[in-house]
């Protein structure tokens, strides 16, 4: 049981470019194109082209990351609502997924999933939101992905990792934070995916072995990665 494939999640045209050109190098690495909410001051026609353009690249499987971050508002939130509804459209236009980042913006991320529901898929990335926007990303039929958090003492919401279906789960490092316990405090890195894939077999009473298969073939599917290994 080990890490075999890797998306490296963008967060402006320029991270993208660089991801990309790392994919090029590495067959077993994939990439994004997105703008995070952070900047999404940056948005502009100009932005959205080179995004665009960038979705073209065969190496990259995705849209995002792209969200709402209320807690940090380091662009101000109809900014943020703006990128992030054309990035959701992107990603309808292309039929690449979208990764997004929501932080104490429940009810407005649930909000846009649920109008692109049927129209873009995606997932919600290193999920801590509460029931509402979980709900939302069901019902869109959205995959929700767990990172390090999960395994921090803090950590409460054990309940949200045992409702996400089988076939919706996903795990993530998010690196270079949250690596998870016992790593915590260090860079994190994709090795230490196998600390949150056990505490998620521990909160879902299932074995390690069937959540990495199980995560495995989900990103597979979701990032159409691989079609023909899932069957």
């Amino acid at each position: 049981m080990g890490v075999s494939e890797m998306v490296t999640v963008s967060t402006d045209p320029q991270d993208a470019r660089s991801a990309v050109e790392l994919a090029r190098r590495f067959a077993d690495l994939h990439a994004t194109a997105g703008l995070h909410p952070h900047d999404a001051s940056a948005m502009n026609e100009r932005t959205l082209e080179q995004l665009e353009a960038l979705a073209e690249e065969p190496e990259v499987v995705a849209i995002g990351e792209t969200g709402l971050d209320y807690h940090y508002d380091n662009a101000p939130r109809e900014q943020q609502r703006r990128s992030f509804r054309l990035q959701l459209e992107l990603a309808e236009r292309t039929g690449l997924p979208i990764v997004v980042h929501s932080r104490d913006a429940d009810e407005g991320t649930a909000s846009l999933v649920t109008e692109f529901s049927g129209r873009a898929t995606g997932v919600l990335h290193c999920f801590t939101g509460g029931d509402e926007l979980l709900e939302a990303g069901l019902e869109a039929g959205w995959c929700v992905s767990f990172g390090g958090i999960i395994t921090f003492k803090r950590f409460d919401a054990e309940g949200q990792v045992r409702r996400v279906p089988s076939d919706r789960l996903l795990i993530e490092t998010d690196s270079p934070y949250l690596a998870p316990v016992p790593m915590r405090g260090r860079r994190n890195e994709p090795a230490y995916l196998i600390h949150t894939c056990g505490r998620v077999a521990e909160i879902r009473g299932e074995r390690p072995e069937t959540i990495a298969e199980v995560t495995s073939d989900n990103a597979r599917r979701l990032f159409m990665l691989d079609v023909s290994h899932i069957g």
